[in-house]
């Protein structure tokens, strides 16, 4: 088994590697090489998933397999793969919409003149993302999270020719760096409190009380920031839409399925590690990110900005789950999203290449030239494309509604699971009615303006133009065939066998294989009230009875601390019937909310009972808001942006005339000084040692004139010396 992991792994990095260098001398620029290897690691993964989740049909059924990486003094760093249930539901994942959007590609990307390296760009991501989901130590984790960021830089700015893409790439790219740091920050932390970087090594020692309180806390929301950037949450959350400038199939597979669901997955697999502080923070954050974005689908325009902020919004749903306690209901809805989310996009993708084709190939000249200034992304030229695009059209529609959460479809039974989650929660603690209250309206929102999108899009007559209008068509089945798997997905059958109760995910294969575990830190609570000195056994959230919410009595011995663990019946019994009212109500609000909004969208948009233009005018300033997107880009632009030009201004000044200042000034006096002690040598030192010369020389020349060499003149002089002195003498 893992060797079959290993391969659904290398298999885009061989893929990668073969079309980057050799794609264009290989038949079809190489795409079959990229198809191979991700459809092959789709069966693999299927294999998995059938055989080992499936058939071993177990909550706690995991397989791991760790080597020694690096060593220095006693330390060893272990890396390994972590092959468990939710690794086995992300590989499937990842490898079916990778899967269909590589198809999806071979028609969508036809002509392009880097056909082939954009099929190697996304190999070397699918790598990236089943490195990711593969990987059992934080620090390998943040590794393929990094090659993450590097490859979806390289599709966003696919067409870096003009500048819209190659802005997109470079605000993805920075905006994540800074969700990265805080999450590289809270790697160090826990590696310097644990030791350890290894997940379930992570657990064990928060277990044992190594790491608790604030630290813990606090090392559970920086390991979250990575997650606000990959995720998308507020206030990261303004490259997402700008991502759209990418391809559609790069919409599809990156800001729709897996990239941006890189963060939720990260969240579920710290979940056993965050303390309710942190927890709070996260579903905080997540709902009001899932409010805050469904606001501003409501007046987009451009059909693949609507999906970008709808993504962004169903993204703040599953953080706001995992973070209310909803274990299972968020990472449900990151796999029911994935199938209709992906399938929106690619839909949309479909939408955009056939109006571009009609506007591409009107005959009249005059028709072409006004068809240049159409945007064919806009949904104001689109309309009545049901009639020429009914595969299209029908897989849109069952898609957008599993989104709106409408009974039958997946959608409806991941949302109505953490709405019914928040709800409890609610419930159980009254000071967090607000959660609930983001999910309701946020899903009343997305009912409203996903229909408002299919009515503007596929209803009505087409507002395009009648020449461009006779060129519509329907995508080539490698483009509908995508469309019809992933809308089929769509259905809540497949995920509520062996129950299939529309209503509810418990009893269904999901419900049943992945249970909300237990929070790690509970064990440390648990060894200090009953004095616990030896946690070796007691050191792994599978060692948790989920029907008890104790140690499993197999590993603990201790007959007290059997009973001292058994909770009451009654509060059993308390909580079961909160969580069934709470599912209840939540069932019958959301289905009122989505209903609501779905009402709301057809009198409006398809029976056109309602004016939109006159509740624009009368919404004034919010529904600018909401259009222009709550300006966070120029929030963003007269803050963060000027603040940090101004700050590097700024620094830049202080460079020039203060540390420049100092650097030249220190020169100037060592000018100065090299001047001064030149002048000083050259006549004060030199002057002295010359005047000494001078005096020796001098002298040196008169005892010449005494020493000529004639003794005649050596007596005269002897005598007129002596001469001299009796003469002074007699004197």
């Amino acid at each position: 088994m893992i060797f079959l992991s290993l391969y659904i792994l290398l298999a885009p990095l061989a893929a990668f590697t073969v079309v980057i260098f050799f794609g264009k001398k290989l038949p079809r620029g190489g795409d079959w090489v990229s198809l191979f290897a991700i459809w092959s690691g789709l069966a693999a993964s299927l294999f998995l998933f059938f055989t080992q989740m499936l058939g071993h049909y177990d909550p706690n059924f995991g397989l791991h397999y760790r080597f020694d990486w690096l060593q220095w003094g006693d330390y060893r760093l272990n890396i390994g793969i972590a092959l468990d249930n939710i690794a086995i539901m992300m590989l499937v994942v990842v490898t079916l919409v990778s899967a269909l959007v590589h198809l999806f590609s071979v028609g969508y990307m036809k002509g392009d003149p880097k056909y082939s390296r954009f099929f190697a760009f996304l190999s070397l991501f699918s790598f990236s993302m089943l490195g990711l989901v593969l990987a059992d130590n934080l620090l390998i984790i943040y590794a393929f999270w990094e090659l993450v960021g590097l490859s979806s830089y390289l599709l966003i700015g696919f067409w870096h020719e003009r500048k819209a893409p190659a802005d997109a790439a470079v605000k993805a790219f920075v905006t994540n760096r800074i969700g990265d740091a805080g999450m590289l920050l809270g790697i160090l932390l826990t590696f310097a409190t644990l030791g350890t970087l290894n997940l379930q090594d992570m657990a064990a020692g928060v277990a044992q009380g190594k790491l608790t309180g604030g630290l813990l806390t606090v090392a559970g929301i920086l390991l979250f920031c990575g997650a606000i950037g990959k995720s998308a949450q507020f206030p990261l959350h303004i490259w997402l839409p700008d991502a759209m400038e990418g391809p559609t199939p790069v919409s599809a597979l990156i800001h729709a399925a897996t990239m941006v669901a890189a963060g939720v997955y990260l969240v579920a697999r710290l979940f056993v590690v965050l303390t309710p502080d942190a927890s709070m923070v996260i579903a905080y954050i997540g709902g009001f990110t899932a409010i805050f974005a469904a606001t501003i689908a409501v007046a987009q325009n451009d059909i693949k900005r609507v999906l970008a902020y709808s993504t962004v919004s169903q993204l703040g749903y599953m953080i706001m789950a995992l973070g209310a306690g909803a274990y299972m209901a968020g990472f449900f809805h990151l796999v029911t999203h994935a199938m209709f989310k992906a399938c929106l996009f690619l839909g949309s993708g479909s939408v955009i290449h056939s109006i571009h084709y009609a506007f591409a190939h009107s005959s009249s000249s005059s028709s072409s030239s006004s068809h240049q200034h159409l945007d064919p992304q806009d949904m104001r030229n689109m309309g009545g494309l049901k009639k020429p695009m009914p595969v299209t059209f029908w897989t849109f529609l069952i898609a957008t509604i599993a989104l709106a959460g409408v009974p039958f479809t997946s959608g409806f039974l991941s949302k109505d699971a953490i709405l019914g989650g928040t709800l409890a929660l609610a419930m159980e603690h009254p000071k967090h009615w607000l959660l609930p209250v983001f999910g309701f309206s946020a899903a009343g929102l997305t009912a409203f303006y996903m229909f408002r999108l299919v009515y503007l899009t596929f209803f009505g007559t087409f507002r395009g133009g009648q020449e461009a209008e006779h060129h519509l068509h329907e995508s080539p089945k490698v483009m509908t065939v995508p469309l019809l798997a992933l809308s089929t997905l769509c259905f809540f059958a497949f995920y509520a066998a062996p129950a299939f109760n529309p209503t509810t995910p418990a009893g269904g294969w999901f419900a049943t294989l992945f249970p909300t575990p237990h929070k790690a830190y509970e064990f440390g609570i648990w060894n200090l009230e009953f004095g616990i000195e030896n946690t070796e056994k007691i050191n792994e959230p599978s060692l948790l009875d989920p029907k008890t919410d104790r140690p499993d009595e197999k590993e603990v011995t201790n007959d007290s601390l059997h009973s001292k663990f058994q909770i009451p019946n009654s509060k059993l019994e308390h909580i079961e019937h909160i969580e069934h009212t709470a599912h209840n109500w939540a069932m019958l609000i959301s289905i009122l909310v989505a209903g609501l909004g779905i009402w709301i969208a057809t009198l409006t948009y398809y029976q056109w009972k309602i004016d939109p233009e006159k509740w624009r005018l009368r919404l004034g300033v919010v529904y600018r808001g909401m259009f222009h997107k709550w300006w966070m880009d120029e929030i963003y632009n007269a803050t963060v942006i000027k603040g940090t030009l101004a700050f590097s201004r700024l620094w830049a000044w202080f460079d020039l005339k203060v540390i420049d200042g100092v650097v030249d000034g220190s020169a100037f006096l060592t000018r100065t000084y090299a001047f001064i002690e030149g002048w000083f040598d050259l006549y004060i030192v030199d002057g002295l040692v010359n005047l000494t010369a001078w005096i020796v020389g001098f002298w040196g020349r008169i005892a010449r004139l005494f020493q000529g060499g004639q003794v005649q003149r050596y007596i005269l002089y002897t005598l007129a010396a002596v001469g001299l002195v009796i003469l002074l003498k007699v004197i």
